[in-house]
């Protein structure tokens, strides 16, 4: 019955995920009647299964039948992912957008009507242009990475056959939405981080904020901008690209190592440009007192501070190249 339950699997894995277990269990007892009544007393066989699934048809049709909302914006295979995605992106950028209001308004209480309205204006650029940058994502996978019954179906004059479905995932080799979700929180909130003026030391007179010593260089704001948006961007879609997998799977391990390929060299492009770093640093700590130069401790944050390309230069290859060391171990683990 190893057909059966992966047929289940198939339809049940385009439904929402709090109607599959009760749908799987009505379409497992339909499919044990027409089981009984096709093999009429008789022993059931695989000839038998095969001609009930094909009765049955294609299973992603049969989950659009199951499915009560015909909402397909991107396609019925797609829209649960790209459902999640969305509403975790825009959760972390209203939660982000409204961490950076606050800040203001208590760094800059006269200020606080300029800072609503910048706060407004974000919401109205950056969350059309996120809902955008989902959309246009999810349709590359839709056109770039059909799924495999489609390419088979082809091969097959276009008629669906019970050969086709996939096999059952293995426990260890599943991609969970917590790893996905807390992924595309984390590359959010490196969004936030490196693409915000107040990511540096913050400077206090008389128990107020006076100023900000930043650690980019002011000047170059822009491009570093454009630059973070397309190296953590490409690394949301990553994620989503394991959210609709699903599974780990040598196509997603090389998918990943490409991605972050091109992540790393973007990265170290990045962070190895000379005007990248606020060139005035060290200078602004002296002249505001918080250090002495040529002191013990001037020349320690200073080692620090010219370590920072470094330091980065070796993180983060190593934590995108251990992604992709981790799904192939998850591959290897799953086939036992």
């Amino acid at each position: 019955m190893e057909l059966v339950d992966r047929y289940i699997h198939a339809v049940t894995q385009k439904l929402p995920s709090k109607a599959r277990e009760e749908i799987g269990k009505e379409l497992r007892g339909l499919i044990d009647d027409m089981l009984e009544e096709k093999a009429q007393g008789d022993q059931i066989t695989n000839q038998h299964i095969e001609d009930v699934l094909l009765e049955l048809g294609d299973p992603r049709e049969l989950a659009l039948k199951y499915r009560d909302d015909k909402k397909y914006f991107i396609g019925p295979t797609l829209f649960d992912p790209f459902v999640i995605v969305l509403k975790v992106t825009l959760i972390s950028v209203f939660v982000i957008m409204g961490t950076g209001f606050i800040i203001k308004m208590i760094l800059y209480p006269p200020e606080i009507l300029d800072a609503f309205i910048h706060f407004i204006l974000d919401i109205v650029t950056v969350v059309p242009m996120a809902v955008g940058w989902i959309v246009l994502s999810f349709a590359l996978v839709e056109i770039l990475i059909p799924d495999g019954i489609k390419k088979k179906q082809v091969d097959r004059g276009d008629r669906w056959h019970p050969a086709d479905l996939p096999e059952i995932p293995h426990p260890k080799g599943r991609i969970k939405k917590g790893e996905v979700i807390t992924g595309i929180i984390c590359y959010m909130i490196l969004i936030a981080l490196c693409s915000s003026k107040f990511l540096g030391i913050w400077l206090f007179e008389d128990g107020h904020f006076k100023a900000v010593i930043p650690f980019f260089n002011p000047n170059f704001y822009g491009y570093q901008l454009i630059f973070i948006l397309l190296i953590f961007g490409v690394g949301i879609i990553k994620e989503a690209l394991k959210l609709v997998f699903g599974k780990w799977t040598i196509k997603l391990v090389i998918i990943t190592a490409v991605v972050n390929v091109l992540s790393i060299i973007g990265l170290l492009i990045f962070i190895s440009l000379p005007d990248i770093w606020n060139p005035e640093f060290m200078k602004a700590l002296v002249e505001n007192g918080l250090l002495i130069e040529g002191s013990e401790t001037y020349v320690t944050v200073k080692n620090i501070w010219y370590g920072i390309t470094l330091f980065l230069t070796i993180f983060f290859p190593i934590a995108l190249i251990w992604d992709i060391v981790d799904g192939l171990i998850r591959v290897q683990r799953s086939k036992y």
